[in-house]
Formats: C-alpha cells, sequence, structure tokens
C-alpha cells in the first residue's frame, strides 16, 4: 500500500526515526519542560509514536497481513505499552521525587552521627538518618573542638554543602540547664 506516493513501510520507518530522535532530546532536556496536562505526559505520547511506527514498521515488511490491520494492531500494542510504562515506571517515578527531596536547609536542627571525625581546624563526615533514607555531609565543628566518631550532632548551620555540628551533649547542657 502506499501513502502521498510512498510505501507504507518507508512512512513508517521516517515516522520511526523522527519520533525516536525527538523522544532522545526530551528524555535528556524533558526536565526544562513542564508538562501541562499529567495524564497526556510528552514521554507518554512520544512513546506511543514511536513504539506504533516501529512495530509498523517491522510488520509491513515482516508480513504479507492487510496495512490496515497493522495499523490498528500497531496502534493498539502501543496503547498497551504506552499504558504500561505509565503504570509501572512513570507513576512510581513522579511519586517517589517528592519524597525523597530535601533542602540543605531542612537539615538545621536535626541530629546526626559521627562517622570520620571531626578534627579540630578540619573536616568530617556525618550521617543523617530519616524516614527517607540516609544522608552523608562534610562537617565542621562549631567551636573548634574536635569531636570524635560515633558522637552524636546537633546541626547548627549549612554553608556550601558543609554543615556546623556541636556535640548533642554539649548543646544540652548550655541551653537546657
Amino acid at each position: 500500500m502506499e501513502l502521498f506516493g510512498y510505501p507504507l513501510s518507508t512512512i513508517y520507518l521516517g515516522s520511526f526515526i523522527v519520533f525516536g530522535c525527538i523522544t532522545f532530546v526530551y528524555i535528556l532536556f524533558g526536565d526544562m519542560l513542564d508538562a501541562a496536562l499529567d495524564f497526556l505526559h510528552p514521554a507518554l505520547i512520544l512513546s506511543f509514536f514511536t513504539i506504533g511506527t516501529a512495530s509498523g514498521y517491522l510488520l509491513e515488511i515482516m508480513t504479507d497481513i492487510n496495512s490496515w490491520f497493522i495499523m490498528v494492531f500497531s496502534s493498539l500494542l502501543s496503547l498497551l505499552l504506552v499504558t504500561l510504562l505509565n503504570v509501572f515506571v512513570l507513576m512510581p517515578i513522579r511519586s517517589s521525587e517528592e519524597s525523597l527531596a530535601y533542602r540543605d536547609e531542612d537539615l538545621k536542627g536535626r541530629v546526626g552521627t559521627v562517622l570520620t571525625s571531626v578534627p579540630t581546624d578540619g573536616f568530617g563526615e556525618i550521617l543523617i538518618e530519616g524516614i527517607s533514607g540516609r544522608i552523608s555531609k562534610s562537617a565542621i565543628s562549631m567551636d573548634n573542638k574536635p569531636i570524635s566518631q560515633g558522637e552524636k550532632v546537633l546541626i547548627i548551620d549549612i554553608q556550601k554543602g558543609v554543615v556546623s555540628v556541636m556535640r548533642y551533649e554539649q548543646v544540652e547542657q548550655t541551653y537546657i540547664h
């Protein structure tokens, strides 16, 4: 069968290449664009056309089935695969992004444990445990006193990804009593 003077397999192949390239570019730069609707996400639309044209091309060159049947079958196959992609991949990714994100400012006031000792005028490492997982950060001592491994610390400030900490017991003695 021909459409616009070209064999249908050529149209399928050309469309597959175009939609495949657009999908690839969207994967690389898609975070810069905001989706207008959650249901009609651009990744789903592009995937639908890419899968549909790929299956149409393969069926056209490998079988002698009627071209209208191939078009309908490719559309249904594409719809099924894109629905599975949305339900099992994209929806879980969207919901997990929101729960795992944190800002550095959110760490102020939290308690952590020293992983690598914090020397007097140097850097150590602390571990902050939370509901969404564990966060490891570089740390310096707020009052320039060494803090040994395993001690509990309170995060006072954070600048350029480095947290300023004090011993947790010291904070209790200074500010509670």
